[in-house]
């Protein structure tokens, strides 16, 4: 089951600043990336549901997480139904993301009390979102929607809600801050920040640097 809350989840999610977003099919190399993370400042990891057997990659480095990373909140994204959304929340994800709403997930992560956050598109998804629970939405895909300008129309009406686009979003000052001054309470981030040559090189120590930079541009965007 869960070890943090919904509470505690939209707390990391806020206070952090940046949802990572990462997936590869081995192992040790999910572990020593969110540890490069973890090292970093990051205290919230999307884990994507890709490929064969992902659930049982997640699982393994959830029991990473909860023994060597204290704090280290570890979720579950890119599911788009509610048996896969069982399967991760058995082994222990705290929060669940899906890039659509889907009625019977909401129902699924209710009953056992894990946060959710569906991919909205509409001012009417992203309140349809609120009434079946969702504490913070994922806007998706968040450039293609309309960026911080869609953002900043749907906070108009709606101040209250709690948005985190990705898909858009990168680690350039001037990115980041359109979409904090629109009023995300934070941004997901996947291939802007995991570039692939540095994964493939193994170079950790750069992204841990890469990953420490971000927080300081995201703690300075949302403090001008």
């Amino acid at each position: 089951m869960a070890k943090y809350s919904r509470s505690e989840v939209f707390a990391a999610m806020k206070t952090t600043g940046v949802v990572p977003v990462f997936f590869h099919s081995n192992i040790d190399t999910c572990k020593k990336v969110l540890k490069a993370c973890y090292d970093g400042g990051i205290r919230v990891f999307e884990f994507v549901n890709r490929g064969d057997f992902a659930h049982e990659i997640f699982s393994e480095l959830n029991k990473y997480a909860l023994k060597e990373l204290p704090g280290m909140i570890l979720g579950a994204g890119s599911i788009v139904e509610a048996a896969t959304t069982a399967l991760y929340i058995q082994a222990g994800a705290n929060f669940i993301v899906s890039p659509l709403l889907n009625e019977e997930m909401a129902k699924t992560c209710n009953r056992r009390g894990v946060a959710w956050s569906p991919g909205c598109g509409t001012i009417s998804e992203i309140s349809k979102a609120q009434e079946l629970g969702a504490e913070i939405v994922k806007l998706f895909p968040a450039a293609e929607i309309g960026g911080p300008s869609f953002v900043k129309a749907v906070k108009g009406p709606m101040p209250w809600t709690n948005i985190m686009p990705t898909g858009g979003v990168d680690t350039t000052e001037a990115n980041l801050s359109g979409w904090f001054k629109a009023g995300v309470t934070c941004v997901g981030m996947g291939s802007n920040l995991f570039p692939k040559e540095l994964i493939e090189s193994g170079n950790y120590s750069a992204l841990t640097a890469k990953v420490k930079e971000l927080m300081d541009i995201i703690n300075k965007v949302k403090t001008s």
